[in-house]
């Protein structure tokens, strides 16, 4: 069976991964690309990489016939995402790419996102999209909230861990990089090429980073008490990827252990052998996530490294792991492509 669908902000970056990763899949058909800003424009035009697809031009929401769309996928900026989501058919299957669904609690969106929540109704009802500890729940889904790639990558470094017990709750730093395709497709100033080669930055130092909701969120459910980490991301000046060290206090071994036992039979989330330090050139433009467990040199202190590309396993290759369980398709379908190299 082939299942039409729509991609709402097909002309940023993470609507061009749906589209790279859609066009390869044998029971997805791309019916609509919405691209409000660039309606009217062929996708060749705005993406020449994809100019071999045959695919429909882009178009304004307000032109697509959703009636003949099975799933939606929404690659909108936040707020823009709940408003547009709102007014969509109550039965039309989604997956929001956006923040707005991801936390649970509207008064928690407000603090982290400076508005209040305008689509509750649909907020109630979304299920956390991140799709190793939420399966279940997202196979019956009809609306899936995609995690944050920073969150995302945090998570599958600590989560086992948290729920395990394994390492102090009160005592977890996590230092991440990102690349520079996770602040969006947008021009910013300190994007320009000038302002961002040539060195790298942290940002939202002290804990404002808007993602360290989703992880007070998640972390606090495991682990049924409140769990704060202290969290520093930078930008630096790459395409793709993600690397974050994560700091934690327990056994190595035992980390090392817990970690592997998780995702055992996890097709997307490779353990290293203890020790071993992973890299985002060997998950690039993949939907794979590796994690690496060392041993630091203070006795008790355990060193987690997590790798995994934003636009891909963080956003777009997440997103059609968990539209793929939601339509009944096998989970790894269109997903399984190695990881780009050199």
């Amino acid at each position: 069976m082939t299942y039409n669908i729509a991609i709402l902000g097909a002309s940023g970056y993470t609507g061009a991964e749906l589209i790279r990763l859609i066009a390869g899949h044998p029971h997805m058909n791309i019916k609509a690309l919405g691209g409000n800003s660039k309606a009217g424009q062929s996708l060749a035009s705005v993406f020449p990489h994809l100019r071999h697809l045959d695919l429909p031009d882009l178009v304004t929401m307000d032109e697509i016939d959703f009636d003949a769309i099975d799933l939606c996928f929404c690659a909108l900026p936040h707020k823009t995402s709940q408003e547009v989501i709102a007014k969509l058919p109550e039965t039309l299957k989604i997956v929001d790419l956006s923040a707005d669904f991801r936390l649970r609690d509207p008064e928690a969106y407000e603090a982290w996102y400076g508005n209040p929540h305008t689509a509750q109704a649909q907020q109630r009802e979304a299920v956390y999209g991140l799709t190793e500890f939420y399966r279940d729940d997202i196979r019956a889904a009809r609306l899936v909230a995609g995690t944050g790639c920073n969150a995302a990558t945090g998570q599958f470094m600590l989560r086992p861990l948290i729920a395990a017990g394994v390492i102090d709750l009160d005592d977890i730093i996590l230092d991440l990089k990102c690349a520079v395709s996770g602040a969006g497709r947008a021009l910013k100033e300190n994007l320009l090429h000038a302002e961002l080669s040539e060195g790298f930055h942290a940002y939202a130092v002290g804990g404002t980073h808007r993602h360290l909701g989703e992880f007070d969120q998640e972390f606090s459910a495991v682990a049924g008490k409140p769990v704060k980490i202290q969290f520093t991301p930078h930008l630096v000046p790459a395409n793709r990827g993600i690397l974050a060290t994560g700091y934690v206090k327990g056994d190595a071994q035992t980390v090392h252990a817990t970690l592997t036992e998780a995702y055992v039979d996890e097709p997307f989330i490779d353990v290293l052998p203890f020790g071993e330090a992973p890299s985002t050139r060997h998950i690039r433009g993949s939907n794979f996530c590796h994690i690496g467990v060392c041993a630091d040199r203070i006795a008790g202190r355990t060193i987690v490294i997590g790798a995994l590309d934003n636009l891909t396993k963080g956003s777009s290759g997440q997103a059609l792991q968990n539209a793929n369980l939601m339509l009944g398709i096998e989970e790894t379908e269109a997903l399984m492509m190695a990881p780009l190299f050199p």
